[in-house]
């Protein structure tokens, strides 16, 4: 296999080596792509869970245990939370 780099990552994955953090070039490759594939997977599990809680949430409409929004109350939340450097 043959992998075309643009210069920049070219020169940092020559700096990894060259920092003695991996030994080659392909032991930068082999981490990267396993960080891409572990990213690649909770991206994966973080999709399911959000599907799980919006079909609990639609689920809990329909049997008529929704409550109304009270958009004055999420204001006050957001201006708290900004008054408090969050």
């Amino acid at each position: 296999m043959n992998v075309s780099l643009t210069p920049q990552l070219e020169s940092y994955v020559k700096q990894k080596v060259a920092a003695g953090m991996y030994n080659s070039v392909s032991e930068v490759m082999r981490e990267a792509l396993r960080l891409l594939e572990e990213r690649d997977t909770l991206k994966g599990l973080r999709l399911e869970a959000l599907r799980r809680d919006v079909q609990e949430g639609l689920d809990e409409l329909d049997r008529g245990e929704g409550t109304p929004l009270d958009m004055d109350s999420i204001k006050a939340k957001a201006r708290e939370m900004k008054g408090n450097g969050c």
